[in-house]
């Protein structure tokens, strides 16, 4: 039984668990998934990176994880404009970290950014291994959300912050009708185009529609143990950007 409604939303079928079918469904989508994100979002994806990321440079990170990094676009950012010795970007899906060792060698990061297959709910680091933790649009595909968090708290250095990023539903009238008619039918439909994979692109307004956002999410954070947990809506609540403390 799923503790969040999220949870129970599944890509593909009610069968095989959420790990899993994520883990299938990004590897079937790498290939296209850079291009395509950009378009559905109108490369205002980039923007809430930079603004997520300003949120640790007053604390000089120097070990990072970034969490469901997918093409490391957000490593990528983050190594950019923090610096740190060491990030480690980790994902379940070896088919978009594949693209993502690409573009950061592209980069010439490769001394910096390393990848390494992990599921979020069970990390394989010790206790206080990194000073902060990133995770931009990948909290939603959590198979359990509390164990995620918790699990992300544990590897924090007490002190540490953590940084989510996570797609919204806006509210407020006009955006919350626009949005609705987009989610419905444009993010299907393109992602059909590009990718193949209708079920894909179904499945991520479907999880954005059922993730705990604002207060709630709020909560949640702070109950896996995080203190000082401060949220703020970016582009009329399309994105929510959150900030904790171990």
């Amino acid at each position: 039984m799923s503790d969040y409604p999220q949870e129970s939303i599944k890509p593909y079928n009610e069968n095989e668990s959420k790990a899993t079918q994520v883990e299938k469904m990004f590897d079937n989508i790498a290939p296209s998934y850079d291009n395509l994100n950009h378009v559905l979002s109108l490369s205002i994806d980039k923007s809430w990176r930079r603004k997520a990321i300003k949120c640790l440079k007053p604390f000089h990170p120097q070990k990072m994880l970034d969490v469901a990094t997918g093409t490391g676009d957000f490593a990528i950012q983050a190594c950019r404009m923090l610096s740190p010795k060491e990030l480690i970007a980790t994902d379940i899906s070896e088919g978009m970290m594949n693209v993502g060792r690409k573009k950061v060698k592209q980069a010439g990061l490769e001394k910096s950014i390393s990848f390494a297959k992990e599921n979020c709910t069970a990390l394989s680091f010790p206790d206080n291994r990194f000073d902060a933790i990133t995770v931009a649009f990948g909290v939603r595909n959590f198979e359990n959300l509390d164990r995620g968090l918790q699990e992300m708290h544990r590897v924090l250095v007490p002190g540490g912050h953590l940084v989510i990023l996570e797609f919204s539903e806006p509210t407020a009238f006009p955006v919350k009708q626009f949005y609705a008619l987009y989610s419905k039918i444009v993010i299907p439909s393109v992602g059909k185009l590009f990718s193949k994979d209708r079920k894909a692109y179904t499945y991520l307004p479907e999880s954005i529609k059922a993730f705990p956002q604002g207060k709630i999410m709020q909560g949640i954070i702070r109950k896996a143990g995080f203190s000082d947990v401060k949220y703020r809506q970016l582009t009329f609540g399309i994105c929510t950007l959150y900030f904790a403390t171990k």
